[in-house]
């Protein structure tokens, strides 16, 4: 896990419909952050049914059926 502030942290959850133009994480401990989707130009360039096709894997990654790239929860919080 993504060690932040003594905090060892998780993906739960990801949602596209909190806020246009970015991507919300529900963490493993209870916090939510909402990054823009500009900072993942691959997930942006995804249609909306795409994006709602994402796998996460083992807490600590995340991909979507339509790309291969495998995003972490370090890419979200910069850890």
């Amino acid at each position: 896990m993504c060690k932040y502030k003594d905090t060892d942290l998780g993906i739960k959850k990801l949602d596209f419909g909190v806020k246009r133009g970015s991507m919300a994480a529900y963490l493993t401990d209870g916090r939510v952050i909402i990054v823009p989707i500009s900072m993942f130009p691959d997930i942006k360039r995804l249609s909306r049914a795409q994006r709602e096709d994402y796998m996460i894997m083992d807490d600590q990654y995340f991909s979507f059926e339509a790309i291969s790239k495998i995003y972490s929860v370090k890419d979200l919080l910069h850890c």
